[in-house]
């Protein structure tokens, strides 16, 4: 499998204070890797330095076999940040024009773009809102279009932040299904960061537990099955965990 990210020894500060202490991982084709932690954990800043978003960190990290700070094929990547930080919902454009933003760099040409704005909308089911301003819409409408976005280029490695926190129970519920179709149909890796661990675990092939270094490296049954992570949640936390969803297979 090709090796899509590869981190390594990554450490960072901020304010003085250590933010992330020694963490590696990778991710290859084909993989959906959970990102899990608590609130505070560095999560965020752990995808974003793996990204070159934020600068200052130690270690090493490589995207498709080339050092970060020197990689320029983005068009491979998509990306969705934390809403609340990330978007103004006052911004004028539609739904669909929110879309078509993450076609900027891939230089394709106008029927190409088209096409794939079209399938992006059919994807996360937004063709009868495409008119409609960003600002207007539900706000589960509103994520669903920043994800369009994020994959309208047909990358190969997704990576999104904290992505349901605006969703009510039902959408949460379908955005997952959503992503996990992705995955397993289209082949798209995925990396999702989340706090919620008993949902991921349903559809993720991997999980990663950070809480400022890295906790946990592997699958959500082997998670289930660890006593060291029994003994580091306590058995009542992870049992919770563990059969939140009783009865669903597990990846």
């Amino acid at each position: 499998m090709q090796e899509l990210m590869r981190v390594k020894g990554l450490s960072f500060s901020y304010g003085g204070a250590e933010s992330l202490t020694d963490v590696s991982f990778s991710v290859s084709a084909g993989d959906y890797v959970g990102l899990v932690g608590p609130n505070g954990s560095g999560k965020s800043t752990l995808v974003r330095a793996a990204l070159g978003i934020i600068k200052g960190w130690s270690g090493s990290v490589s995207l498709f076999g080339e050092n970060v700070l020197n990689f320029s094929e983005w068009r491979r990547i998509g990306y969705l940040p934390q809403q609340i930080a990330a978007f103004n919902q006052y911004f004028p454009a539609t739904v669909e024009e929110i879309v078509s933003l993450g076609l900027i760099s891939t230089g394709w040409s106008a029927s190409e773009s088209a096409e794939a704005v079209e399938s992006a909308l059919d994807l996360m089911d937004l063709g009868q809102i495409r008119r409609k301003l960003i600002g207007e819409v539900s706000g589960g409408q509103r994520q669903r279009a920043l994800l369009a976005r994020a994959v309208v280029n047909r990358p190969e490695l997704l990576v999104l932040d904290e992505p349901t926190t605006a969703l009510d129970p039902e959408t949460r519920e379908r955005f997952y299904a959503t992503i996990g179709e992705m995955n397993k149909k289209m082949g798209v890796a995925v990396i999702l960061v989340t706090h919620d661990m008993g949902m991921i675990g349903k559809y993720a092939s991997h999980l990663l537990y950070v809480d400022k270094r890295l906790i946990f490296s592997g699958g959500f049954v082997e998670f289930c099955e660890s006593e060291e992570m029994q003994r580091y949640f306590g058995e009542f936390s992870q049992h919770i965990i563990c059969h939140r969803h009783s009865g669903e297979s597990h990846r």
